[in-house]
């Protein structure tokens, strides 16, 4: 760009016994702990060719991101505010995740691959799609057609085979990982639709005393013809994923549905079961399949906090969502942790209820998180050392309630990318002290307009006579 030419210098430490140098998709689909995204560039005053290395592909592409960064255009002009630049770079933690629910409301595969290149912008690497949930079943597995048929919206409003393996590719080139989730053994009543026989209390009312949300419906997990049936679903869906993880959810389970469903009932007192027992059993059973298939299962923090000690294997991540301050509780049992906090990262809060006939309502995990509230959140917050440890990284999400494609991009970005910056540098600025919220503004809205140059309708930060004169507003 403008007189400054880039050597980029693969020093292959990516290279199989063959010689072939693994891609930026094949390391992607490698455990986290088998990433190398570290690059060096080096960009010197005088205008002579800027370097950039790496040992894989993948450095590669987080110092490209870098180098686009660093550079602006006016008219015809390319340049940058300053040089020279020598760059050492690599991430703190391996996970930096986003999470889009895909079944409350539906988003097109243009509406995800858009989501995914801001991620990459961003230096995100891990997409967690909640694909399915009670309200819609959009996922088309060729092994279980039912599911999609009777399940989701209408039928423009589902994922095909080929719609599902475009966004695992698209996202894997962009050295995004995608997480794939199908939770269970609660929000599942759409299963009713193609499977009664499977589900508990289905559309019970009222609503609030059998589920978190409309409508209620969970699997009868005490049922092995249930077990056998998830177990078979979960090996239909990581059949296509290239990766390591796979989310079995496992939160919000309803007593109250259990407790009235007769089915459940009677095979707990035949079996002198407790239902936290069942919960093991059916939860050991089908997470089996993933370990039997070379997955890791991911689960929502009520399958360690919930339930007594359900007996899962340490190998098993667990979200960190209800509170910030749970990160302790969980970290205690040994589990690698990924924080999802909703009082830090849940980017649907403060939209006001979305619950029908509640005027002086609001949303239950108020106030609206802006980005300089996720921003100050401490990955290390209260943890030990040895705790500190079992820190993968953390992830914002989206739950769509009162989000569809309209306004996709605006609630996602830029704040999103609040944590993406947390989890790439740590809780400690690179320059000293802890990291902080006024001196990251103007990057975050220089990111912010290279969204917009790029077609994503990031929402607006500040005015722009503040945006254009860092500091001055503060």
């Amino acid at each position: 760009m403008s007189n400054y030419n880039q050597h980029v210098w693969n020093t292959g430490s990516t290279v199989d016994n063959g010689g072939h140098v693994k891609s930026i998709a094949e390391i992607t689909a490698l455990p986290l702990e088998e990433r190398d995204e570290s690059y060096q560039l080096v960009i010197r005053a005088d205008g002579s060719d800027a370097t950039l290395t790496a040992s894989t592909c993948l450095g590669l592409l987080r110092g490209l991101t870098t180098f686009g960064q660093i550079w602006y255009q006016y008219g015809d002009w390319i340049y940058t505010t300053e040089a020279p630049f020598h760059i050492l770079d690599e991430p703190k933690y391996k996970w930096r995740g986003l999470l889009l629910d895909t079944a409350r409301n539906f988003f097109s595969v243009n509406d995800l691959k858009r989501t995914i290149s801001a991620m990459e912008l961003s230096k995100m690497n891990m997409f967690h799609w909640h694909i399915v949930d009670s309200q819609s079943f959009p996922l088309v597995l060729p092994e279980f057609p039912e599911l999609a048929e009777y399940g989701a919206y209408s039928p423009t409003k589902r994922y095909s085979t080929e719609d599902f393996d475009e966004v695992i590719a698209y996202a894997a080139a962009r050295g995004v990982d995608v997480l794939l989730e199908i939770d269970v053994p609660g929000h599942t009543a759409v299963i009713h639709k193609s499977h009664p026989e499977y589900v508990a209390c289905f559309e019970a009312s009222p609503w609030a005393k059998y589920a978190a949300e409309p409508p209620a419906g969970q699997l009868r997990l005490t049922e092995h013809k249930v077990i056998l049936f998830v177990q078979d679903l979960f090996r239909a869906a990581i059949s296509r994923l290239p990766g390591k993880y796979f989310s079995t959810g496992g939160d919000e389970i309803n007593k109250n549905c259990y407790a009235e469903d007769p089915v459940v009932q009677y095979t707990l007192k035949r079996t002198g079961q407790t239902l936290d027992q069942a919960i093991a059993k059916f939860t050991n059973r089908t997470h089996q399949t993933l370990f039997d298939n070379g997955k890791i299962p991911v689960v929502w923090q009520e399958m360690i906090l919930d339930h007594g000690d359900l007996g899962l294997k340490k190998e098993t991540i667990v979200l960190v969502w209800v509170a910030s301050s749970h990160a302790k509780k969980v970290a205690k049992t040994g589990h690698r942790i990924v924080h999802a906090p909703s009082n830090y990262f849940y980017l649907d809060c403060g939209q006001g209820p979305w619950i029908g006939n509640i005027p002086d309502g609001h949303s239950w995990c108020d106030p609206f998180k802006h980005w300089q509230r996720a921003y100050s959140f401490d990955p290390l917050a209260d943890l030990t050392p040895s705790e500190a440890k079992l820190v993968l990284g953390g992830q914002q999400l989206l739950w769509t309630e009162q989000s569809d494609p309209l306004n996709l991009d605006s609630i996602l970005w830029p704040r999103a990318a609040a944590s993406a910056e947390i989890f790439w540098t740590g809780p400690d600025h690179p320059l000293g002290g802890p990291l902080n919220g006024t001196e990251a503004m103007p990057r975050l809205q220089d990111l912010r307009y290279r969204l917009v140059q790029r077609g994503i309708a990031a929402h607006a930060l500040q005015p722009e006579y503040c945006a254009v004169r860092p500091y001055t507003c503060n």
